[in-house]
């Protein structure tokens, strides 16, 4: 066989399995691709937290009662913001009153923040509690109190009051006074820190001499 035979025999194979090796060639490329891409997996958005008020009151008051129908305690206010996200109720030149023990409570402040069942209110600016005098479980008089200062904490099922600012407290006619206070009314304790000032009011002799 010619020279020229053989050249045209072998370009003719090459031609005929030229396309086979190209695709060979383009499914391994495909191949190394599909396995060497990250792959990127599609997830569904977080529910973001709404921070803006869902609804808003004006000169309103509300109430919040146990699972017998019988009322806890009230809340009334010139306008208040309630924050969905964590259940907040802000209220403007705030008041209210807890029923959840025999001795009434009373608080208000230029701000108050309530949480959803009304249990912890927090009063900002000109705060003030007050806890009704009453009889105690052996009939003991328990004396009325007040606390006073800018940030009172007021925990209405327990009747704990705190505050990491300057608080008066009032109990009977006794005054305390001190830059941070934890009322604990289950031991009946009073703990005040930084400067503390006490005005004791003196009691009538019972000596019958």
């Amino acid at each position: 066989m010619s020279s020229a035979n053989m050249l045209r025999k072998l370009v003719g194979n090459i031609t005929l399995y030229l396309p086979m090796a190209l695709m060979g060639v383009l499914a391994l490329g495909s191949w190394w691709l599909a396995r060497n891409t990250p792959v990127t997996v599609a997830t569904a958005p977080q529910q973001i937290q709404r921070q803006e008020p869902d609804y808003f009151l004006t000169k309103f008051s509300v109430k919040s009662f146990d699972p017998q129908g019988q009322l806890m305690s009230e809340v009334w206010g010139e306008k208040a913001r309630h924050f969905p996200a964590t259940d907040i109720l802000e209220v403007d030149a705030a008041r209210f009153r807890s029923l959840r023990s025999a001795r009434v409570i009373f608080g208000q402040g230029d701000r108050a923040y309530s949480n959803g069942d009304g249990s912890e209110v927090q009063l900002v600016g000109n705060a003030l509690v007050i806890r009704e005098a009453a009889l105690g479980p052996q009939g003991r008089q328990l004396p009325r109190m007040e606390f006073r200062g800018e940030f009172l904490h007021a925990f209405l099922r327990t009747e704990e009051v705190k505050s990491h600012k300057p608080v008066t407290m009032l109990r009977g006619s006794d005054q305390f006074s001190g830059d941070a206070m934890l009322y604990n009314k289950i031991d009946g304790t009073v703990q005040l820190d930084g400067r503390v000032r006490v005005r004791l009011e003196a009691k009538p002799s019972t000596d019958s001499r």
